[in-house]
């Protein structure tokens, strides 16, 4: 990968806005922050710019559920391991991602913190490459039991403050998520929302009123819809008769709750991925990779969360395996998540790049800084050809080959 000058312009685009395709356009950026977007626009002299020969112009995908790539996870907790992951998500098209942790220990949780925040100070200041990281999801370790998935069952716990304090004191977590149902859900879900973060549930047995006691206090999020969640059965085995609203009622009857999916063709099929984006719109739904180590590796055996402290899994090369039964996160990157969701519902273009762009940024409360298309945003960008393969990508204005498989 090589990168230019953070100065440029892409022309004869088909861009990729919120509501509409924009034909024969360009878009114009100086130091790495967008100045003109539209037609008919004159390109300054100093300027020598990209032709994008009628291709999609789309921005930069951002992905707010991702654990690593190219054979390194996040909770390895090196800043080596790190850039590894992030350049790979970067070849695939991801310019902002939330490295996202596993149920391990605080000490590993400290680490990855640690080397996660190093790398981010490294590519804002120009020393490293890779998407531009604002934060890291803190995921594990608040998962009930049961609910695990692919994690350390020995990891999942209650959170405490004298724990999540921590985390919370590094000024960079911007994404907290913990089981509704667990002792002290409820404090960790008003400390992390009256924080700035984005506050999810996830890996959770919880139940209507499980879910409405954390909603009053912030959270407005829950992790992969029906993957590692409740359902309305679940709730008859917990309490009995009547049977009570789960999870996944509770989102889609909530107008302000957002939720994501996994469109990597083998975690959800195609008639559930139509229906999530109809129940809840472009506007509250997010596409995400929840990708693992495996992204761009063979077939094989591999370590979900650290290297020495994980879990083993099985990558079969279209997805990872647990167990024969039960999946492992997906080993795809955001660009195939696009071209699922495009090719597998009846969203349009426009509606499908949201998901993967707009829509998290909103979430995550960075769309004053990239997402979108627009003047005085960062010049995040993508060039997609008529396949929607990544062509170019452009972060924070600076030019990289895709290199994606």
């Amino acid at each position: 990968m090589t990168n230019q000058q953070a100065n440029g312009a892409i022309i004869n685009g088909t861009l990729v806005l919120q509501d509409r395709l924009l034909p024969d356009a360009t878009v114009v950026w100086r130091d790495g922050v967008i100045c003109d977007v539209g037609t008919d626009i004159a390109i300054p002299s100093e300027i020598s710019p990209e032709d994008a020969a009628g291709k999609f112009v789309s921005p930069g995908f951002i992905d707010l559920h991702v654990h690593g790539g190219a054979g390194a996870d996040f909770m390895d907790g090196t800043p080596e391991r790190v850039t590894q992951a992030c350049r790979a998500h970067l070849r695939h098209g991801t310019t902002t991602l939330f490295p996202t942790t596993t149920t391990g220990s605080a000490e590993l949780l400290l680490q990855m913190l640690a080397a996660t925040k190093t790398v981010s100070r490294d590519i804002e200041q120009g020393h490293a490459e890779g998407p531009t990281i604002p934060g890291i999801h803190l995921y594990g370790p608040y998962f009930a039991d049961g609910k695990q998935g692919c994690h350390d069952r020995a990891g999942c716990r209650a959170p405490a403050a004298e724990e999540y304090q921590k985390y919370l004191e590094s000024g960079f977590v911007r994404i907290a998520t913990c089981a509704a149902e667990l002792p002290g859900a409820v404090e960790f879900c008003r400390v992390f929302s009256e924080s700035g973060c984005l506050v999810t549930c996830g890996h959770s047995n919880a139940s209507w009123t499980e879910m409405q006691r954390v909603f009053d206090v912030g959270m407005r999020h829950v992790d992969h819809f029906w993957c590692a969640m409740s359902s309305v059965p679940a709730m008859r085995q917990r309490f009995g008769a009547p049977m009570q609203g789960s999870m996944a009622e509770f989102v889609l009857l909530q107008r302000e709750m957002s939720t994501e999916v996994i469109a990597d063709g083998c975690h959800l099929a195609s008639e559930l991925l139509e229906f999530a984006w109809r129940m809840k719109g472009p506007e509250r739904l997010c596409l995400v990779t929840d990708c693992n180590r495996a992204l761009d590796q063979p077939p094989g055996e591999y370590m979900f969360g650290h290297e020495d402290h994980g879990t083993r899994f099985h990558s079969d090369g279209k997805v990872g395996w647990a167990s024969p039964e039960s999946l492992a996160s997906s080993v795809r990157g955001m660009d195939w998540m696009v071209r699922t969701m495009f090719e597998s519902t009846t969203a349009e273009l426009p509606q499908v790049i949201r998901m993967a762009t707009t829509t998290p940024a909103e979430r995550a409360g960075i769309s004053d800084r990239t997402g979108s298309l627009a003047s005085g945003l960062r010049a995040d960008l993508l060039i997609l050809d008529s396949n929607l393969e990544v062509d170019t990508v452009f972060a924070r204005g600076q030019r990289f080959e895709s290199g994606a498989d």
